[in-house]
């Protein structure tokens, strides 16, 4: 069964210093993000394209979203599976390449999960990265690569192998 789901986001940019884009330094790239009910986020390019560094990318924005949408996949997977996840960390990289003529494109990103669980197999929760990433949305809508490179911890005689069905 096919479900359509609808997303609005408004976005509004905000680097209108006077005299519109009448330069490549003449405005800024600053803009906010909202969403019905939600807190804004505040915006802007990244510095080396003139943007502010303290607030957040559109790069940086992609990354997080792919990182979260992994998370939330992997919680899923690890209950269907009976792995206990205690917590969730990732540091997640993102390689953007650019063309001489400005355009450029992600090319990698690799997310590090770090995972303590606390009941089932260390050895399926590592698996379930692969089982998480086919379920991703953001993931299944990327046109790069995406490497997972995870670190499950047990919490300490909790988490034990467990027999497979075959």
């Amino acid at each position: 069964m096919r479900t359509d789901h609808h997303y609005r986001v408004d976005v509004r940019w905000l680097g209108n210093r006077g005299t519109g884009t009448s330069g490549p330094r003449a405005f800024g790239r600053d803009t906010e993000i909202s969403v019905d009910g939600l807190p804004s986020i505040l915006a802007s390019a990244d510095k080396p394209f003139h943007g502010a560094h303290d607030r957040w990318n559109p790069e940086q924005l992609l990354i997080a979203s792919l990182v979260q949408c992994h998370l939330l996949s992997y919680l899923y997977v690890a209950t269907r599976e009976g792995v206990v996840v205690e917590s969730y960390a990732d540091a997640a990289t993102g390689l953007l390449r650019t063309n001489a003529d400005g355009g450029g494109a992600f090319v990698s990103a690799t997310l590090r999960p770090e995972v303590t669980i606390s009941a089932g197999d260390p050895d399926r929760a590592r698996r379930l990265h692969d089982d998480a990433a086919k379920l991703c949305f953001i993931n299944a809508s990327l046109a790069f690569p995406v490497a997972h490179e995870p670190t499950i911890q047990v919490v300490a005689g909790k988490a034990t192998p467990t027999t497979q069905p075959e």
